[in-house]
């Protein structure tokens, strides 16, 4: 038997201003932006020469949803994002005025600081060792 996670759901609160914040700050690509139908759309984004798990936006739609837009982990980190080169990825973010809430720190497993998306998400950017 062989799985994979292919894609982790995350909720936003409009498409475009997620598509924008993921394509232009952090250098995501779009995979596809499929219209459904009510206003619905199948947007999936990949990181940067992505390989793996790839985002799924899914807009919030009433109270109990956009209750949980920013804060899909109850206020733990959520999504990692792994580089192959952490201190040009950090200083690029930084230069985009991306709001780091830990500073990088070498740990056992990698070089490793923690960022908020747009939304407030917490994640943490690694190069593994």
């Amino acid at each position: 038997m062989r799985q994979q996670i292919a894609k982790v759901a995350l909720l936003v609160n409009d498409y475009d201003e997620a598509i924008q914040f993921y394509t232009q700050q952090l250098h995501f690509t779009v995979v596809e932006d499929t219209f459904l139908l009510e206003g619905k759309r199948w947007v999936v984004l990949a990181p940067a020469g992505g390989a793996g798990c790839n985002l799924l936006l899914a807009k919030a739609v009433g109270m109990e949803q956009q209750k949980s837009v920013g804060n899909q982990a109850g206020g733990r980190v959520f999504l990692f994002l792994y580089t192959d080169d952490f201190w040009r990825d950090y200083q690029e973010m930084v230069k985009k005025e991306i709001n780091f809430v830990r500073l990088p720190l070498k740990e056992s497993y990698g070089t490793v600081a923690v960022f908020k998306d747009l939304y407030g998400n917490l994640w943490d950017l690694i190069q593994p060792l």
